[in-house]
């Protein structure tokens, strides 16, 4: 029991106090709560728990769906085909570089889908601090393409590592395949659906609600597809961001204040702790191990600058001096690439030096982009005022 209350305690001054810090130091709010979740576990006032783990792991999965919350597919369908064209080879370059490094550093095929790893998660947390500005518009919608594509690997890389290339695992591939399929005969059928009976919407989420029906929907959405994936064995994330991409498609437009009440449930109580949690998984000790923070400082590295060269295809959209946001947005996979690390790891495909490595690269990438995009955020518009 006194371990559940040091947790319980320790988490509610950090959600607490973060913001509190964030302002005093000007750092962002989420670095904050990764720092305090590593220091609290070091003192062991955070401690490896069941129930913690769970409600981390709820809080990550409604990050991907505030994440699915930003797509709305109506829009995305009418994405110009050179905005496409660009958006598939900013990925293609990614993992061509990518591959370049590991064979040339002769590192574990595991860094091919490591490093262009793109999670536009945290994407919703830089909207919420710069507001709907056009370099963060145009960073979801490359984003999106590139988080389909690492999540399709993720699922891959997670049916190879449990698995291994057996029936199983062509097995789990062909029902992905199959899911897929059956979500866009579903988003067809309803979007018909409601083109034929509009007062559906009214039904679900009437106008005069003092329910809060809405939220009850979103959230039933929300965990149905969490359930679909369980059940067929498939990346988890992947139904989350589904579920928050229908929600924003069909009810956005009848309901634009959903997203809003959404965004501050979570970002007030369940993702803080996702993020608090993931600062206390990495040991501090582990630091002073021999190469560590060497190497997770250069895997870092590699993964923002293979960014921002890519993103230099967008010079025209977004000129010189502001192209290279949207490389450096794209260079905080911070969820995708723990649950890659912890899938290698429990699956002994790497060792627990490069399981902290990983953790170690993906915080300081956090902590690093977070601090270059408000600069970089600060100068452009000084520059902007002065012109």
């Amino acid at each position: 029991m006194g371990e559940e209350i040091s947790i319980i305690i320790t988490i509610s001054l950090i959600i607490f106090i973060s913001p509190l810090l964030s302002r005093a130091f000007r750092l962002p709010t989420i670095t904050v709560e990764i720092i305090l979740g590593a220091f609290a576990a070091y003192f062991a006032f955070i401690v490896e728990h069941p129930i913690l783990e769970l409600v981390a792991e709820l809080g990550f999965l409604y990050l991907m769906f505030l994440a699915g919350l930003e797509v709305d597919l109506k829009k995305l369908v009418n994405i110009s085909g050179i905005l496409l064209r660009k958006a598939i080879l900013y990925n293609v370059i990614l993992f061509t570089l990518a591959t370049a490094i590991t064979l040339y550093f002769d590192l574990s095929k595991i860094f091919i889908v490591v490093l262009p790893l793109i999670s536009i998660g945290l994407l919703a947390a830089l909207k919420k601090e710069y507001g709907d500005v056009h370099w963060i518009r145009l960073s979801i919608t490359v984003g999106l393409i590139g988080e389909i594509v690492s999540i399709v690997a993720l699922t891959t890389v997670s049916a190879a590592l449990e698995f291994g290339l057996n029936f199983e695992f062509y097995k789990t591939m062909i029902l992905f395949s199959i899911f897929i399929i059956s979500m866009l005969f579903v988003y067809k059928l309803f979007h018909n659906l409601i083109w034929w009976y509009p007062e559906i919407k009214a039904l679900l989420m009437p106008e005069v609600d003092n329910q809060e029906q809405d939220i009850r929907v979103s959230m039933t959405i929300f965990f149905l597809m969490i359930t679909v994936m369980l059940y067929l064995h498939l990346e988890v994330a992947l139904g989350a961001f589904i579920a928050g991409t229908f929600i924003t498609t069909f009810f956005e437009e009848h309901n634009k204040q959903l997203p809003h009440k959404l965004e501050h449930f979570g970002f007030g109580w369940l993702v803080p702790i996702f993020f608090i949690y993931v600062g206390s998984s990495f040991e501090l000790d582990s630091i002073f191990h021999d190469g560590l923070v060497l190497h997770a400082v250069l895997i870092a590295s590699a993964m923002i600058l293979i960014r921002i060269i890519a993103s230099s295809l967008f010079i025209k959209d977004m000129g010189w001096n502001r192209f290279y946001m949207i490389g450096l947005s794209h260079s905080m996979p911070l969820t995708l690439l723990i649950a890659v690390a912890t899938l290698a790891y429990h699956n002994q495909s790497i060792t627990q030096f490069y399981y902290y490595v990983f953790i170690l690269a993906s915080i300081i990438e956090v902590l690093v982009v977070m601090v270059a995009i408000r600069l970089l955020s600060y100068f452009v518009k000084l520059n902007d005022n002065n012109l």
